[in-house]
């Protein structure tokens, strides 16, 4: 990559749940809808420096002086003549204030007349033992079940009464509480988060009446094969590690799960300093927020060992990539699903900025999309020639500390090595020769897909709560630009050197797929002899 660039750790921004070109963040799963601390600190996001100086020899004048403003003393991650777009330097700040429990509280207000609030929490799946895998998913769901202020039935009727939108989800590194609403029911919405939370009755009764809806939830899980193919692809690359692990858990977990074990685990991972409140949109001014949140959080104890985050808990046990294929057939089903993948790197790595352009690349295929035949994206160049070949989709997925880079695909069962073919030798190509002009489409298709997401405030409060979890900052989006547009043909094909050429890769597999090359027809395809 660029030398300006390289020095560079926790630096790029976290993109949302399926965003541009199929971008997977950890398996995000959504459960059903349920229906006296004080101030230490206090920063506004988009004025903190990098977490490590970077080395440059220019003085800053003019654009690139308010370019250092934005980023901090010891940032200028700046080439000379680059040039940033002005309009990205009044990007609205996040103002984020730590409440002395370890809180972190966050805000961006936008002009709207909807708020999004919700707590991001540093724990998911990965960090569970194997006996209780599921846990938290299963209290995702069993945590909207009545609290000891409120019934089920007036939880459900509130959230009804204020005409808000009140769910959660669960991924392998994070889980997250969220409410939408109007902005006058704001105090009501933080009022309820506090509470279920920090009160929920975790009935064994109705802990036992949750696995029922779990298993039913696990039976439409297994009805999409995107889904499955992906749980196998963790399972077969991360094997006998915790990312290994689905996020609904085994049969035999959920219906074995008890009280004790979610308390436990509230107990473990439900801690001040791992949390973020964010509210983005029509919210009030910072401080007003951040007295609400005094008063909802400030009672929550201050963590014995504020050392433990996810970063500790994944050094504790890691992730180990294992070049391997996991084949369901199923001659039955009409069309083949698979995916193949290579280990990248975790989200503060500096390589991962390039990794986002190069998935851009990648880009996607549809053979049932009007324009399909005439798409730049690499995908779409090897395979609209492939009779057999239905879409193909490049992924990205980053944890803490590694990550996986593929393609998913669909096709007809005739003649699969046709369509693996095509896509190893665009995967593979890459560490080879690059285009300056198709890198360069790349980086303005993912700057839209960026700014696209960030269009509304449920966008807004989840770029925030993941970046303030990962990075403990918010990037800004003129950080963002500069480090893309860092990234040439040249570093591009310096990445898929490292990570694709030659490396071991993981494959999964589900359907009529008595026609799709071995392991080693594909480890054979990911380098070229040349001569």
């Amino acid at each position: 990559m660029s030398e300006w660039l390289l020095p560079v750790r926790a630096s790029w921004i976290g993109l949302t749940r399926r965003c541009f070109a199929f971008q997977r963040l950890g398996s995000v799963r959504y459960a059903h809808t349920g229906s006296g601390s004080s101030v230490s600190s206090h920063s506004t996001a988009a004025a903190m420096p990098l977490p490590d100086p970077l080395q440059t020899s220019f003085q800053p004048t003019g654009l690139k002086r308010l370019v250092k403003q934005v980023f901090g003393e010891n940032a200028a991650p700046l080439p000379p003549g680059y040039r940033v777009e002005p309009r990205l330097l009044t990007q609205t700040p996040t103002h984020v204030t730590t409440l002395t429990n370890g809180m972190r509280v966050a805000t961006e207000r936008l002009d709207t007349p909807t708020v999004t609030v919700g707590l991001w929490l540093d724990t998911g799946t990965r960090f569970e033992p194997a006996a209780v895998n599921g846990a938290a998913h299963f209290l995702e769901h069993i945590i909207f079940k009545g609290t000891q202020r409120r019934t089920q039935q007036q939880l459900e009727m509130e959230v009804e009464d204020m005409g808000a939108q009140l769910n959660a989800y669960t991924s392998r590194e994070q889980t997250v509480y969220f409410a939408r609403c109007l902005s006058d029911v704001l105090p009501q919405s933080v009022d309820l988060l506090a509470d279920i939370i920090q009160n929920s009755r975790l009935d064994a009764a109705a802990v036992e009446r949750e696995k029922d809806v779990i298993l039913r939830e696990m039976e439409d899980i297994e009805s999409q094969p995107e889904e499955v193919v992906f749980d196998y692809l963790h399972g077969t690359a991360f094997q006998g590690t915790p990312l290994s692990r689905t996020i609904l858990g085994p049969v035999e977990n959920i219906q074995a799960m008890q009280r004790e074990a979610l308390l436990e685990y509230i107990r473990r991972h439900y801690r001040p300093h791992r949390m973020v409140l964010v509210a983005a949109g029509g919210c009030p001014e910072h401080e007003r927020f951040v007295e609400l949140a005094e008063k909802h959080f400030g009672s929550m104890p201050r963590a014995e060992d504020e050392s433990v985050s996810s970063e500790t808990l994944a050094a504790a046990e890691p992730a180990y990539f294992t070049g391997s294929d996991v084949r369901v057939r199923n001659d039955d089903m009409q069309l083949a699903h698979f995916a193949l993948a290579f280990e990248t790197c975790g989200w503060a790595h500096p390589d991962a900025p390039a990794l986002m352009v190069m998935q851009a690349l990648m880009g996607a295929y549809d053979r049932n999309a009007a324009l399909s035949r005439f798409s730049s994206s690499r995908l779409c160049r090897g395979l609209h020639n492939v009779p057999n070949a239905v879409s193909a989709q490049a992924f990205n997925t980053s944890y803490v500390d590694t990550g996986l880079f593929g393609v998913y695909a669909i096709a007809h069962p005739p003649d699969l090595d046709d369509v693996v073919y095509e896509i190893q030798m665009q995967l593979t190509g890459m560490a080879y020769k690059l285009d300056e002009s198709e890198v360069e489409r790349a980086k303005r298709q993912l700057k839209t897909s960026l700014l696209l997401q960030l269009s509304d405030s449920n966008a807004v409060a989840e770029d925030i709560g993941r970046q303030l979890l990962t990075y403990n900052r918010r990037v800004p989006l003129a950080e963002t630009f500069a480090r893309i547009d860092a990234v040439t043909a040249e570093s591009l094909i310096h990445i898929a050197n490292k990570y694709l050429c030659d490396r071991e890769l993981a494959v999964a597999s589900l359907g009529p797929i008595a026609s799709l090359p071995d392991l080693l027809w594909m480890r054979r395809r990911t380098y070229w002899l040349r001569y």
